[in-house]
């Protein structure tokens, strides 16, 4: 856990108390990693004998963690010996190309600055296998950024599951309702509803927007560009 750089001129040198903190997903809120997902994917699944599959449907099956995106690329059930196979393969794979083709998406370099400079707590909350997450957040220089990561597998439960979020909320001090969830699946929706913290889904992710307007965020945006404004109305009630 490392602690953001604290600008001087912040409200907290103000004298405001901030209680507010900001949990991003990662997978299509913060980065665009379809490809990479996609053929670390479709290498494990040549690799066991299963048809490979295209970048399109590999990508509606992102949210819920590796184990269930290969169990459904690979037509398994999720409980069965080969879908540990096919994970190890794909973590091994995934470790060595953590970011080929993955990119910031747009808006996220200029959100993640903004909040920064307002000074509030980051967290991120995914369910990618912890070791890749560690290895993208390096490649792409945003490890610093967040106070707390909590990646698949830390937890004995992933979103949307509660747990994730509050445990982000006993690490950075605040109560689940002082959290913002931020993500472009129904999946952080759920998670944030279930743990009573706010909701900020974002539009044109993994899934499409069909799911995450029927899981009815507290917020839509079409780009994290509007992120900061949207945080008006919980940091000024």
């Amino acid at each position: 856990m490392s602690q953001t750089d604290q600008d001087p001129g912040g409200p907290a040198s103000l004298g405001i108390p901030i209680r507010l903190g900001v949990v991003f997903d990662l997978d299509g809120t913060l980065i665009d990693s379809r490809l990479d997902i996609a053929n670390s994917a479709n290498h494990a699944l040549a690799a066991h004998g299963y048809p490979t599959l295209t970048v399109s449907e590999i990508s509606t099956y992102v949210g819920d963690g590796a184990r269930l995106l290969l169990a459904r690329a690979a037509r398994l059930d999720p409980n069965t010996p080969a879908v540990d196979t096919l994970f190890a393969t794909f973590v091994d794979y995934y470790s060595e190309h953590p970011s080929d083709h993955t990119l910031l998406l747009p808006g996220a370099h200029e959100a993640l600055a903004q909040l920064g400079q307002l000074q509030l707590p980051l967290a991120l909350c995914t369910n990618k296998p912890r070791a890749i997450t560690d290895r993208v957040l390096s490649s792409l220089r945003l490890p610093t950024t967040f106070r707390v990561v909590v990646a698949g597998g830390d937890l004995p439960k992933n979103k949307p599951d509660p747990l994730p979020l509050l445990f982000i909320a006993e690490k950075l001090q605040l109560s689940p309702s002082e959290l913002v969830m931020v993500g472009d699946g129904a999946q952080d929706i759920g998670c944030a509803k279930a743990a009573g913290a706010h909701s900020v889904g974002v539009e044109g992710g993994m899934q499409g927007s069909e799911l995450l307007l029927a899981s009815e965020p507290d917020v839509l945006l079409r780009s994290l560009l509007e992120l900061p404004a949207a945080l008006q109305r919980w940091l000024n009630p």
